[in-house]
This record gives C-alpha cells, structure tokens and sequence, in this order.
C-alpha cells in the first residue's frame, strides 16, 4: 500500500513539473536591437509629424495605408528566435509602418496573435504566444499606438503557418501575426 501511494506521489510529481511554464506572464518584454545600443523601439525625431507630411494616402476599402509603407504594411508577421519573445531589430521598420497607419487612422483595431511552433508543451506555448503578443503590443504602444486599437491574443502551436518536420517549418511559426480587424 505505501509502495502504491508513494509511487503515485513521484509520477504526479513528475507530470506537475513537466507540466510548469517557465514563461512569466508579468515581464516587459525585451526588444533586442543589434545596430545600435537602444534596447528599446522609440520614435524618431523623423517620424513625429509624420502625419502631417503631406504622405498621399491609398484607399483600400475602408482602410487607407501611406504609399511609401505599403510594402511594409503587407508583412504582417514578426517573427522570434526559439523560446523567445525578443523583438529582433530587423522588424522594427514593420512595426513603425504599421505603427504609422494605426495612429493615422485611430479608428482601426488590430488583433496581436501569438504563436509558437510544436515544441514544448500546451500551456507552455499558450504563454510563450502570449509574451510575443504582448511584446509586439509594447512596441506598438510604445510608437504611439492606442491601447483600445490592440487585443493580444494567443494561439500557442494551434495555428500553424507552415506545416512538417524541420527547422524551417518551425521557424516559421514562430511568431506574432498583425491582423486587421
């Protein structure tokens, strides 16, 4: 009987800590900038006033994008190295542009959706997708993006965008997507 019990105790064990996130929901996320020493994404003196440049604008419906970041405002994915929720530099073109068309048109909202690849387990992506969606939302909000306009969500490894074993399947999965609601 005691064998049974503590036996019962280290497999409950076991599977409660395979079970545990190491992904803390409560941090900032950090934006990792390689060129220069900023950690952080700012605005530029040449992005303030931006609005009022006299950019001609593109109707798309009923959303209009400023023509010079209308190739950046096609990419709609940021993407994240392996259990991380980094911003790496090379996205911080994208997020200003998109940054750019949401503050010009404050009446667009966006869904921030996290996701993962399949490694790891569902709680532990569900957190990791919801980090980089927060963290794309700090970016944003820091460029000047109203709070109202994001929603972050998480989708952990339940929406794949690219299917299949490898690394560059993973790779891109790996990700924050910017959708347009």
């Amino acid at each position: 009987m005691k064998i049974t019990q503590i036996l019962s105790i280290a497999v409950l064990s076991i599977v409660l800590a395979a079970c545990a996130s190491k992904v803390r929901l409560d941090d900032l996320p950090p934006v990792e900038d390689k060129k220069t020493s900023d950690s952080t994404l700012n605005t530029s003196s040449s992005n303030q006033g931006a609005n009022n440049s006299g950019i001609k604008t593109v109707d798309l419906g009923n959303k209009s994008i400023d023509q010079p970041n209308a190739g950046l405002l096609a990419k709609r994915s940021v993407y994240f190295d392996l259990d991380s929720y980094t911003i790496n530099s090379e996205f911080k073109a994208v997020l200003e542009a998109h940054a750019k068309n949401l503050t010009a048109n404050r009446a667009i909202k966006v869904a921030l959706e996290g996701n993962t690849d399949e490694s790891g387990g569902r709680e532990y992506n569900l957190a990791l997708g919801q980090k980089r969606a927060n963290a794309v939302v700090q970016a944003l909000r820091v460029l000047g993006v109203a709070d109202a306009q994001m929603e972050a969500v998480s989708f952990g490894k339940e929406k794949p965008k690219a299917q299949g074993p490898g690394e560059a399947a993973a790779a891109e999965n790996r990700r924050a997507d910017i959708a347009y609601k």
